[in-house]
């Protein structure tokens, strides 16, 4: 060993190694820069000290890190994923990671360069909160692959905070509003049934869109969930979001009357088009020739159908947060609706809708109260208390 520098460059630390020889016979340089102090650079210099002595450091290579993403890591990520989680990964690769990123070398990938990216995605609001996570997941678990590849001696992702979301807060409708909606939904015949499956089910849009009549319990009441419509509705996916995504749904009997009368709908719809133009998917919401319903038409009756009816405005997908909402007000044991929207746990959905927390317990304590205790003074029960 020749000599070594740690020194500061502006507001972060680098140093320089001179260790070993090259072939020619010349001393052979390590430079590492973008630390934030002295200790970390002097951490990084101890460890690749003691990498070189032990024969354990890797040859930095210069593959950039787009060449890697897109010829490696999502190549791989082919056949351990779903296509609509593979459209998501390569979606926030190509149009919001490798931006920034994609022509560094992945050697030369740092703490701050990757904290930078995060900073510029949530100043410049371009994805929200969630997305910027899946961001940090992305890398995160790109340059982790790329350590036990051999590929990177350390993965500088590992030292990066995982970016913050501040938890949305829902909307969703009252029973009045709910009722409100569905009265003024009648109107729209091939849609309504949409909404009033949201509504009674708490199933996601896809898996009510992708919903068949061989799915439809007539005589039991009920519903299977086993497949959905992919998001951009050109698919249908034999698969749920998750296993406990496929599940049975017990439904109110009105929903049942409904679902025979849009049934008769779609019979003579088969009828009126013919066998040979008519696209049997066998979906109970679909287009006038039998293909997927379209989400964007879907969400302009939707809205359409909120401005007359006066409601709050809300998103689809709120429909499921009313179902659940509505369903713990009323008592119904958080299990219970875990079950009905397909969490994998019952903990998230008591995260999800921890907001009710504080007046089911108070409720549940009025409750308990009348139970043990009784309205009627003349059936009160009588504690004595041994002082």
């Amino acid at each position: 060993m020749a000599g070594s520098t740690i020194k500061k460059d502006g507001k972060t630390w680098y140093f320089v190694l001179t260790y070993g020889k090259k072939a020619d016979g010349k001393q052979k340089q390590y430079k590492r820069r973008g630390f934030k102090t002295k200790q970390e650079a002097q951490k990084a210099y101890n460890e690749l000290i003691h990498s070189l002595e032990n024969g354990t450091y890797i040859e930095p290579s210069k593959m950039l890190y787009k060449d890697y993403m897109l010829d490696h890591w999502l190549k791989d990520k082919q056949t351990r994923v779903k296509k609509q989680t593979l459209r998501t990964y390569r979606w926030l690769v190509e149009m919001h990671i490798l931006n920034d990123l994609g022509n560094i070398e992945l050697t030369k990938l740092s703490p701050m360069i990757i904290q930078g990216l995060y900073n510029r995605l949530t100043e410049e609001k371009i994805l929200s909160d969630e997305n910027i996570q899946k961001v940090h997941t992305i890398i995160n678990d790109s340059l982790r692959k790329a350590e036990r590849w051999d590929l990177i001696p350390k993965n500088p992702a590992a030292r990066v905070d995982r970016p913050k979301a501040v938890k949305k807060e829902i909307t969703v409708w009252t029973v009045e509003e709910v009722k409100r909606f569905l009265k003024h939904a009648d109107g729209y015949s091939r849609y309504s049934i949409a909404f009033l499956l949201a509504l009674s089910t708490g199933a996601r849009q896809g898996e009510v869109l992708g919903l068949r009549f061989k799915d439809v319990d007539f005589d039991n009441g009920c519903i299977r969930i086993t497949q959905t419509l992919s998001n951009d509705g050109k698919e249908i996916l034999p698969y749920t979001k998750t296993k406990s995504g496929a599940r049975t749904i017990d439904l109110p009997e009105e929903t049942i009357i409904h679902l025979r009368k849009h049934k008769e709908l779609i019979t003579k719809e088969k009828q009126a088009v013919g066998a040979n133009a008519y696209c049997d998917l066998d979906l109970v919401v679909c287009t006038e020739i039998g293909t997927p319903t379209n989400k964007s038409n879907l969400r302009r009756i939707f809205n359409s159908i909120i401005k007359k009816a006066n409601v709050p405005k809300i998103r689809f997908h709120d429909l499921r947060h009313t179902h659940a909402t509505l369903l713990l007000l009323q008592g119904v044991n958080p299990k219970i609706v875990s079950e009905r929207l397909g969490h994998a746990d019952v903990r998230l959905t008591l995260d999800t809708y921890s907001h009710l927390l504080p007046s089911m317990q108070k409720e549940t304590a009025r409750n308990f109260g009348k139970m043990i205790f009784g309205d009627d003074t003349n059936d009160k029960m009588i504690i004595e208390i041994d002082l």
